[in-house]
């Protein structure tokens, strides 16, 4: 990967409806020299992706907790990991480090949604334990940041 392939990850960060030819005007290539980095990049799994960021709030989801989970002793991971796949209202999951082993975004409507899915969590077999953080105010989310010189 070059400093060109860079701005154009940079770019469609920011704006993942660009153009080829929006895109090309950018790193000084023509509109098919920018599909074919593009495309070769999404083959080596650098792109993995392309998706609309929505307002939550805007879809009924006014209430975001970050939930920790602690496993049991004999919990198995991966079938933990399957586990909270199926529960809708995660919308982040991941393995940390520390006293928790995962730490999930949630988003659900209300106070009592997050109730039922904090009850579901606890009943989720090889979960101890959860805890829970409310989400007060979101100063930003999403941040597009600077990527490393050397990738």
């Amino acid at each position: 990967m070059d400093a060109v392939d860079r701005q154009l990850i940079q770019a469609l960060r920011e704006n993942g409806r660009a153009s080829y030819a929006e895109l090309g005007r950018l790193v000084g290539l023509s509109g098919p020299s920018v599909t074919d980095r593009i495309n070769r990049l999404e083959q080596a799994g650098v792109i993995t992706g392309y998706r609309a960021t929505v307002a939550p709030a805007a879809l009924g989801l006014g209430v975001t907790a970050l939930v920790g989970l602690q496993l049991s002793d004999a919990a198995d991971h991966e079938d933990v990991a399957t586990r909270l796949r199926d529960l809708d209202e995660i919308e982040d999951c991941w393995f940390i480090a520390g006293d928790d082993s995962y730490m999930l975004k949630v988003r659900v409507g209300d106070v009592d949604g997050l109730e039922h899915t904090i009850r579901r969590l606890s009943g989720t077999k090889g979960v101890a334990r959860t805890r829970t953080t409310i989400v007060l105010s979101t100063k930003w989310e999403n941040r597009v940041g600077a990527l490393p010189e050397e990738v």
